[in-house]
């Protein structure tokens, strides 16, 4: 349901039971999904695809151009998945020709002045707080979390169910499963809440702490650590993943913080 101080272009296409509050603008070629809540004073570009169920809070701009010269207009779009939640003043922009679309997937939390940049792909139940700045083309997988007032430097990739402290200044990968922290950025350790919170049982929690070891705590430099983890380590979905991340790495992975800054991290047992 809208009201007659919003506009809606004509062209959009709303599903009946989408609540716009006053003062917000819609535009031409926008799609909003069943059960979804647009806030008062909130702009929706063309080319935004919206599901069901989202919530859009005050002051939010969805799928405005691209903050990139290289941009020439060619339509794209910003997508922003089911149940997933934009609270204030977000600014998510839309994709440009390098992957066609931004998304933000399902079960998102993007907190008060967070910015998505084009061709962003953000994966699904991941948090990113409040003031947090992601750069163009970043790719953040599933259950990542985000501090705040963060700031991540173009062509980042965020791990899985990886946590990074806020007032970070991201310009290396972060691989799944650790936390990042401090200044420099650096590894902090294995995100062992995290793990238990999505279900992973100890045994796995203490194989992760033992590959980041050979990653970490050994001296070894990337390539040697890779070998290491595929001799040592029968394959598992979990040793697989860690090695793609870090094979597939384009700007390469956080470095390690010294032994005397990471504590009881990486000897305390997951149990």
């Amino acid at each position: 349901m809208s009201n007659t101080l919003s506009y809606i272009h004509p062209g959009a296409k709303i599903a009946q039971n989408v609540q716009i509050d006053p003062f917000s603008v819609i535009h031409d070629n926008v799609e909003i999904g069943e059960g979804t809540w647009i806030g008062s004073n909130v702009t929706i570009f063309g080319g935004a695809r919206i599901g069901k169920n989202c919530k859009i809070f005050p002051g939010a701009v969805i799928s405005a151009v691209p903050q990139d010269l290289k941009y020439a207009g060619e339509e794209t779009t910003a997508e922003i998945g089911d149940n997933t939640t934009i609270r204030e003043c977000v600014t998510v922009n839309k994709g440009t020709s390098d992957k066609w679309k931004t998304v933000i997937g399902k079960n998102c939390l993007i907190m008060a002045y967070a910015h998505v940049a084009h061709d962003c792909i953000i994966s699904d139940h991941c948090i990113i707080s409040n003031s947090t700045q992601l750069g163009g083309h970043i790719t953040v997988d599933e259950w990542a979390i985000i501090g705040g007032s963060c700031a991540f430097q173009q062509f980042t990739h965020v791990g899985a169910h990886s946590y990074t402290g806020g007032g970070s200044l991201v310009n290396k990968d972060i691989p799944p499963f650790v936390k990042a922290v401090r200044h420099p950025i650096s590894f902090g350790g294995i995100n062992v809440v995290g793990l238990k919170r999505r279900g992973f049982t100890s045994e796995q929690i203490n194989l992760v702490m033992e590959i980041y070891r050979y990653v970490y705590n050994r001296g070894l430099n990337t390539s040697q650590a890779i070998q290491s983890i595929e001799s040592e380590f029968a394959q598992t979905e979990v040793r697989d993943e860690v090695l793609e991340f870090i094979r597939s790495s384009k700007l390469g992975i956080i470095k390690g913080a010294p032994m005397s800054l990471l504590g009881e991290e990486l000897t305390a047992d997951a149990e």
